[in-house]
């Protein structure tokens, strides 16, 4: 039976080299505290349980198991399309539709 711990919140960070690591994680009051701080520095926050889940078994400076590697790229992947980021040497392609149409 698993133990209910209550409202959970698991920070990561990607330094474009490594797989991303675990550099917060909490519980209630300290969630909460990592959620507003996130929010507070523009972060854009992520709400998944079953991603949680196995996220909150890992420990302060672990790195990704790699079966989470594809999930965690499209979600930093789409963070940086929702602000306006692209890759240095990306084709956009549907503005070259656009243009041609």
């Amino acid at each position: 039976m698993k133990e209910n711990k209550g409202k959970a919140a698991v920070a990561l960070r990607y330094d474009g080299k490594d797989a991303p690591k675990v550099v917060s994680k909490g519980y209630n009051e300290l969630a909460d505290e990592i959620i507003a701080a996130a929010k507070e520095a523009g972060i854009m926050i992520y709400e998944d349980q079953q991603l949680l889940a196995i996220l909150e078994q890992l420990s302060l400076d672990e790195q990704i198991p790699e079966v989470l590697y594809v999930i965690i790229a499209e979600l930093i992947s789409f963070s940086y399309l929702l602000q306006g980021k692209f890759p240095e040497h990306w084709d956009n392609h549907h503005q070259r539709i656009d243009d041609n149409v």
